[in-house]
């Protein structure tokens, strides 16, 4: 178990999911996950959802706006990493390419945030956190184990993310690269294949279950569509599925170290 009340700058620290139908989302992944929930009313008169695991927050849900909708905008998970001035490191990337997609703001008394486009087209958040540091827990079933960049352009974005955020970067196998935050594994980047191309780079979402094949068949029995079948890996075992309204997340049974 590993329970966090804090995190560096520069590190992982929650994941959210925007969903055309949040509460169909909500029971999707409660029945997947067994978590808890909590509604939060938000400054524009939604509700955003705490999903929890042993009362410790794990992830978030919200509401797509009408705008979203009608745009035809698929249902999104968000990687959100912790910075100590959301202001000041919006400015750097944007010199460095970045779009700012949401500029920062004060989410209540729970911290800033911005919404960002990295220069090969992949969104991601930045989190000043105030009251809410993040998930409380992390790298244990059913809860946020990785981060991974798919990017049109791996070296142009490991330049960015270098820069922004003075990651490292080590080789692994298959041009793959982890992610090093002071020298901790904070997340990965590879390439994005040549089945999936035309697609835009985005960052992918993996939670760690018990069961890769138990889990991808429980999701399969709630309505998801399993798009990478179980298949093994060095670290473990992973699968990919789309929730019933769109929300694409992967599943992985992680080895524990020899």
């Amino acid at each position: 178990m590993t329970i966090f009340t804090k995190y560096e700058p520069g590190t992982f620290s929650w994941v959210d999911l925007m969903s055309p139908d949040a509460a169909a989302a909500r029971s999707f992944y409660q029945e997947l996950c067994g978590w808890g929930a909590i509604d939060n009313p938000t400054d524009q008169g939604g509700v955003y959802t705490q999903f929890t695991l042993r009362d410790l927050p794990v992830a978030g849900l919200g509401e797509m706006n009408d705008e979203m909708k009608s745009s035809g905008m698929p249902a999104i998970w968000n990687s959100y990493v912790s910075v100590q001035d959301v202001e000041a490191t919006t400015a750097r990337a944007s010199e460095l390419g970045a779009g700012v997609v949401m500029p920062p703001m004060q989410v209540m008394q729970a911290g800033r945030m911005a919404i960002l486009a990295d220069p090969t087209g992949a969104q991601f958040s930045l989190w000043e956190p105030g009251e809410h540091v993040g998930a409380g827990v992390v790298n244990e079933p059913v809860s946020l184990s990785w981060n991974e960049l798919a990017s049109a352009d791996p070296d142009q974005a490991s330049r960015f993310y270098q820069d922004l955020f003075g990651w490292a970067m080590e080789e692994a196998d298959g041009g793959y690269r982890v992610i090093l935050n002071n020298g901790r594994p904070n997340g990965g980047i590879m390439a994005l294949g040549p089945e999936r191309a035309g697609m835009p780079s985005y960052w992918g979402v993996y939670l760690a279950v018990d069961d890769c094949d138990a889990s991808l068949g429980r999701a399969e029995q709630l309505g998801a569509r399993v798009l990478v079948p179980a298949m093994d890996i060095p670290q473990g075992r992973f699968g990919t599925v789309q929730d019933p309204q769109g929300g694409v997340i992967t599943l992985m049974k992680i080895d524990a170290p020899d």
